[in-house]
């Protein structure tokens, strides 16, 4: 009986573990990453891809990286930035996240800014890490149409199917930006202060100081800044621009943007006018201008410096806005997972938003876009209507006006 027991239990724990062991293969062969083999085409006959510039300061590694999933698409390129108050450990653990995501580690199309220059949100060194990030993504790949720079304090409201899908019917030669040259209080507090940011010549961080006099407003050519509408209302600087744009802007066969690059060196919030005035003044782009920024933001009343932090509360508001961004979200803000759940359809914390080009099983334990398809394709979702309804009323009034730029 005993010889009996033992054969027993034997061919028990034989077979149980032959189960595991299958359990686990088929767990790893829907989880493991299928090998690339759909080339990424860009061009007039595919749907447009977009270079993203993400930034962020110390401590926003996980936002940035959550933020990077949410718009992930293998089509698109992005640049991270980590600024220089971050310290090389959070960089290299930012770089490190972006080896656990299969698709990433297989296309490649993922950068992280190793050490970044001093900057300042309140001065011009703004600018130059937005113009050094798009010159980066310019080099790096060829294939992009637009720009679109998000903080790690954004968050999308449509996936990268929905966002290529509107944008396919659009002109590849639009900039969305707010913009008016009615300046308002800005002339006075904003354009004739002039000030210095000394994270242009120090290594360490400081304040923008302001010099005694004020100089006049300029005449050999228009300010142009973000919609002021209230009086104390710190205009967006938010833009999504066209690549051609910014390769004028970059590249400079006109000396135009060099120009107003210097004038801009010394005006607080520089970044709240400077790609307002260069798209303005230049003959070549200024019907050009879509007046939106596309981004979904609550001012408090009254204003602040920044947008009000959106809650549970703002969700559905939020979610018939048609805009492709919103801002601004604390960390962790449970309103993120609604956005994750029920519009992205993002689940797991180290998964990407899922779009057509994804082809695996969709569970707890795999991940859908371990395994892809053809990426030139699109589904576009529900909130893919909302958004192009957005885009048909801004494009039949930039279509109805002679001059964009007033």
């Amino acid at each position: 009986m005993g010889a009996e027991k033992k054969w027993f239990f034997t061919l028990f724990s034989t077979t149980f573990l032959s189960l595991l062991l299958l359990l686990l293969y088929s767990i790893s062969a829907f989880s493991s990453p299928r090998p690339f083999f759909s080339l990424v085409q860009h061009g007039p006959h595919y749907p447009p891809a977009f270079g993203y510039y993400i930034f962020g300061g110390k401590g926003d590694k996980d936002r940035i990286f959550r933020l990077l999933l949410a718009v992930y698409h293998p089509r698109n390129r992005y640049l991270l930035q980590l600024g220089a108050d971050a310290s090389d450990e959070e960089r290299y653990s930012l770089a490190l996240a972006l080896k656990s995501v299969p698709a990433i580690r297989s296309f490649g199309n993922v950068d992280v800014i190793g050490k970044p220059d001093q900057s300042s949100y309140m001065g011009s060194t703004h600018i130059a890490a937005t113009l050094h990030s798009a010159s980066v993504l310019m080099k790096v790949d060829n294939g992009w149409d637009w720009f679109i720079a998000l903080s790690a304090l954004d968050y999308p409201l449509v996936t990268q199917d929905d966002l290529s899908h509107v944008f396919s019917s659009v002109r590849r030669d639009l900039n969305f930006l707010d913009h008016t040259s009615e300046l308002g209080w800005k002339e006075g507090q904003r354009i004739q202060p002039v000030v210095v940011d000394p994270a242009i010549y120090l290594s360490r961080r400081t304040q923008i100081f302001h010099a005694t006099e004020k100089r006049q407003t300029p005449d050999a050519f228009k300010i142009f800044t973000g919609k002021v509408y209230y009086q104390y209302h710190f205009c967006s600087p938010w833009v999504v621009l066209s690549r051609s744009f910014l390769e004028f802007c970059i590249l400079g066969w006109d000396n135009l943007p060099r120009t107003l690059l210097m004038y801009f060196n010394n005006v607080m919030l520089s970044e709240e006018s400077y790609f307002h005035s260069v798209i303005c003044n230049s003959p070549e782009f200024k019907n050009t201008t879509v007046n939106s920024d596309l981004r979904y933001m609550i001012w408090d009343n009254p204003p602040k410096m920044e947008p009000h932090f959106l809650n549970i509360s703002d969700y559905d508001q939020m979610a018939q806005s048609g805009a492709a961004f919103a801002r601004q979200f604390k960390k962790d803000e449970p309103l993120l997972g609604m956005v994750d759940e029920k519009i992205l359809k993002r689940n797991g914390r180290n998964r990407v938003s899922p779009g057509a080009w994804c082809t695996g099983r969709n569970s707890w334990w795999s991940d859908p876009c371990s395994q892809w398809g053809d990426v030139n394709v699109l589904k576009p979702g529900p909130q893919a209507k909302k958004l192009e309804e957005t885009m048909t009323n801004l494009l039949d009034d930039w279509s109805s006006q002679s001059n964009q730029c007033t």
